[in-house]
């Protein structure tokens, strides 16, 4: 009989590479991590595991099981924590993955109402841009992400097609140039993308990135980037001291300082949809659905 507790050595041999970096991440030890393998082996009757050199790849058989295994561990989570929410043993835990801008904002006020309403549900946070962070989910990482994406249409649709989208707020990107720069010194309160197409820029997360460049080719050039960091201080940083001009969502400014930057509306206006996701059994589960109704409420203010 196969075990959850062997697919989870499985997934995390199939996700590192080598039975030494999955004992890490799992806290065993690496004989530990042989010894279940081969159970599993055992369990299956057929060979999931093949050792090249030092490194770990699975066979045919060994990567249906992995697929199978996100589905049959995120059920079993769910489970778990619905039917301790029943009888009372705890009123939950929640893993929670965000954004930056998101945990500096949205995630604070969320976090503190939940803990007030129920004091017993447990909640870890670690930060995660999209795409990475619904990957996490549907690996069972997590049981809440907080993600964003800019467009619509069916292919933005189809992206979280599979999981539970909870609207949270639309966010709008601003864009960021030095105080002696020629449009503050001019004191427009807006600019099209087309009007800084000599600047050299400041990027920020590879989805942000390239939404930038979609942007920029919208209005006919392609950007100059100089520089690209995810850390929004950084940009701010960056720009204010005249090395370029940036755009940053509006959400991401609220817990920034932005001394020495002028801030402007970007025509036509850029749009990010910002969004709770979960799987649709973690949905039921009472703590989750705790989580979900705060991020709601503290987007809401």
């Amino acid at each position: 009989m196969i075990e959850a507790r062997h697919l989870r050595v499985l997934r995390a041999v199939a996700a590192t590479g080598s039975f030494s970096a999955a004992a890490r991440e799992l806290g065993c030890t690496q004989p530990a991590v042989s010894q279940q393998m081969k159970a599993l082996e055992a369990s299956a009757g057929t060979t999931l595991l093949v050792r090249t050199g030092r490194e770990t790849r699975l066979t045919q058989a060994g990567e249906v099981l992995v697929r199978h295994a996100t589905g049959i561990l995120g059920g079993l989570t769910a489970a778990e924590e619905e039917i301790a929410a029943l009888v009372g043993l705890r009123a939950g835990r929640v893993r929670l993955v965000s954004f930056p801008s998101g945990s500096s904002t949205l995630v604070p006020a969320a976090l503190a109402a939940l803990r007030a309403a129920h004091p017993g549900t447990r909640v870890s946070l670690v930060e995660a841009e999209p795409p990475s962070s619904a990957g996490m989910l549907r690996d069972g990482d997590c049981d809440v992400a907080l993600a964003f994406r800019y467009g619509d249409g069916a292919d933005a649709d189809a992206e979280w097609d599979d999981l539970v989208v909870r609207p949270l707020l639309v966010d709008r990107l601003v864009g960021l140039v030095p105080e002696g720069h020629r449009l503050a010194r001019a004191g427009a309160e807006a600019v099209a993308m087309g009007d800084l197409a000599g600047e050299p820029w400041i990027a920020g997360c590879p989805r942000c990135r390239t939404q930038l460049v979609a942007a920029c080719e919208e209005s006919g050039f392609a950007p100059r980037i100089d520089f690209a960091t995810d850390d929004y201080p950084a940009v701010v940083g960056l720009v204010a001291a005249g090395l370029g001009v940036a755009v940053l969502p509006e959400l991401a400014l609220a817990s920034v300082r932005t001394e020495g930057v002028r801030t402007l509306a970007v025509e036509p206006a850029v749009l990010r949809e910002v969004v709770a996701l979960t799987l649709p059994d973690l949905a039921r589960v009472p703590a989750v659905a705790a989580t979900l109704d705060e991020l709601a409420v503290a987007a809401a203010r």
